[in-house]
């Protein structure tokens, strides 16, 4: 198993990098950017530090991952969160500055497309943190979460290990970031159903790797994964994103992952719950049900011609649904099949 280190934490009161390394979307919703800001100094006692792209939509790549790389090397900047998601970091990663990295490793918060970043940095050997993005979660509407904020407030300023548990309510369909007045209010929530276990009842304990599965497939096409032999006793941990991909896609990308021969790495596989809504593609609440138990049975299909002794966690709250569970990525992680408990070392 590859080795990584994790990187010293802030402190309240510190200085933290706000960077938008794939879209800058705070340009377009400042009304909710602003309001993930404030939660920021306020709840977590942080000075966010904006870069040159942090408000810009359609920044050149190489003046992103100029501007990341800037982060990790200013002295008085101890961590850093991405703002939001989008779909072309894999093209801003290759001009990141890897030296200036491995020499000022910190904490690294994002999810979504910044999948490419928590890879690279990874390859690093450094521990990063799949989750907590500006606009999404610190800028929830209504109210922050408070299974979102204890677990962010965890990896941000702690290094011990932390129970994650079960949603007793969840949610996919947020409010629209077009209408400022929907911050006034939660967004819709449905009962939670807990996690679903399959496979052997036993306790692993690895590393984690993963992140959302679609960017997984594009780092596969682009050969920037570890090899089969780096993951080796890994936990690997996906999720899919808002563009909602199909069973069969989801099928075809984790059979893709058993052909390259990374399936028989990982004893255990912990799957986040897949969104199933989004404005576009509005499903009620009984498709939404089908669709989950339709994701399930793929990964399933997929994962039993290359690893069928794995133990696997379904539902767990870390991808694009309400709440989000940070997970540490490269960090430890306990999957215990016996008592049906989670817990991560942040």
């Amino acid at each position: 198993m590859k080795s990584l280190d994790y990187p010293p934490k802030p402190q309240p009161g510190d200085r933290v990098a706000v960077v938008s390394p794939s879209a800058g979307l705070p340009a377009l919703f400042p009304h909710v950017y602003e309001l993930g800001l404030r939660r920021l100094r306020e709840e977590f006692g942080l000075e966010p530090v904006e870069y040159p792209t942090t408000r810009v939509m359609g920044a050149d790549p190489r003046d992103r991952a100029r501007d990341l790389t800037a982060a990790f090397a200013d002295p008085s900047i101890t961590a850093v969160l991405a703002t939001v998601g989008g779909n072309d970091l894999i093209t801003v990663t290759p001009h990141l500055d890897d030296e200036v990295l491995r020499a000022n490793p910190k904490p690294y918060f994002g999810y979504s497309d910044n999948t490419n970043v928590l890879n690279h940095l990874y390859r690093l050997g450094i521990v990063a943190y799949h989750g907590g993005s500006v606009l999404v979660h610190l800028g929830r509407p209504g109210a922050p979460h408070p299974l979102t904020f204890d677990s962010l407030r965890a990896a941000l300023f702690g290094s011990d290990w932390y129970e994650l548990t079960p949603a007793p309510t969840w949610g996919d369909r947020p409010n629209a970031w077009t209408e400022p007045e929907t911050l006034e209010y939660e967004p819709e929530m449905l009962p939670g159903e807990g996690w679903r276990w399959q496979g052997p009842e036993r306790v692993v304990r690895g590393r984690t790797w993963g992140g959302c599965l679609e960017i997984l497939h594009w780092l596969m096409a682009t050969d920037r994964v570890p090899t089969a032999a780096e993951l080796d006793g890994s936990v690997l941990v996906f999720e899919t994103s808002q563009e909602m991909p199909s069973a069969q896609e989801v099928f075809r990308i984790v059979r893709n992952m058993g052909e390259r021969g990374l399936l028989a790495a990982f004893p255990a596989i912990v799957v986040g719950r897949p969104k199933a809504w989004d404005f576009d593609r509005p499903l009620s609440v009984p498709e939404r049900s089908a669709w989950g138990v339709a994701q399930r049975e793929a990964v399933i299909r997929a994962l039993t011609p290359y690893n069928p002794d794995a133990v696997v966690v379904f539902d767990v709250d870390l991808g694009h649904t309400d709440p989000q569970l940070i997970i540490p990525y490269g960090g430890e992680i306990l999957v215990d099949a016996v008592d049906r408990r989670i817990a991560v070392r942040y």
